[in-house]
């Protein structure tokens, strides 16, 4: 049986995880979910000389630089090795498409795109992720708790990606050669769809329509909005033969519907028309 190591099992990588078992792997990880400490230097070491492909989801730390390479970076000579990383590599782009020939490194994660950059040299499968939603962790919940925003910004609009079309990618991409791959749905589009998309399947008003100081967003926030871009996902289908199962929000938020309660997901029109806009 193959072994996968993966360094930090959090919600995406979490996700490849429970897919690995189906395809007949063994999983070892760190990370809140894993059954080895990072920083048990011995074991992870041990585990990783039995792996034969390591998975890291771990961003850079604090100083910038990747905890993964900076500690275990020697280990993983010789290895497959795969890596999920952020299209916010290449910063601002006005809107326009990215693909991976698009230059990196200009925008305000900086030290993400020198550790997407150390991966490749590694020739690592990095995969480069917009926003992630999936169960548990989407605009039904956003909206649920009050956190949901429309933001006056015309033009805006992003790209993201469903967390199991995150999971079926990595898997297809085992065999793959290395390098950069994005990852996103077909449909780019602004957060204000979004939004009023899944009020309407919920049957509830939308928020209100606010600048970002109005809407009082943190920094984290307000940087989110600060970069405008549409992720090309080319490379991913012609390469891996990967197809996204949700391409877009509609099919997304369907999904997800379908599994959020009763007390939530009331009766109200379809998303389809919002898909149209």
């Amino acid at each position: 049986m193959p072994r996968m190591f993966i360094f930090g099992l959090g919600y995406a990588a979490g996700h490849v995880a429970r897919l690995l078992p189906t395809q007949g792997w063994e999983v070892v990880a760190t990370g809140r979910e894993g059954d080895i400490g990072f920083d048990d230097e011995g074991t992870v070491r041990m585990a990783l000389a039995d792996a034969d492909h390591v998975l890291s989801s771990v961003p850079p730390g604090g100083q910038g630089l990747d905890p993964v390479l900076d500690r275990y970076g020697a280990a993983l000579a010789g290895k497959p090795l795969s890596y999920l990383s952020s299209t916010g590599v290449y910063g601002d782009a006005g809107g326009a498409w990215v693909d991976e020939s698009s230059p990196t490194g200009t925008g305000r994660r900086v030290a993400r795109a020198e550790a997407d950059a150390a991966w490749c040299d590694l020739g690592a499968r990095v995969y480069r992720l917009p926003g992630i939603y999936g169960p548990g962790r989407s605009v039904f919940d956003r909206i649920r708790e009050g956190r949901a925003h429309r933001i006056d910004l015309p033009g805006q609009v992003f790209s993201r990606i469903h967390v199991a079309d995150i999971a079926a990618a990595v898997l297809r991409g085992l065999e793959a050669p290395g390098g950069a791959y994005n990852l996103a749905d077909d449909l780019p589009c602004s957060q204000n769809r979004l939004v009023e998309a899944a009020c309407a399947l919920l049957g509830v008003a939308p928020p209100p329509l606010q600048s970002i100081d109005e809407a009082g967003l943190s920094p984290m926030a307000r940087g989110f909005y600060a970069e405008n871009r549409r992720v090309a996902n080319g490379k991913a289908k012609r390469v891996l033969g990967w197809r996204p199962a949700y391409p877009d929000f509609a099919a997304g938020l369907r999904a997800l519907k379908a599994t959020t309660s009763p007390a939530i997901a009331s009766t109200a029109p379809d998303v389809a028309s919002a898909v149209q806009r």
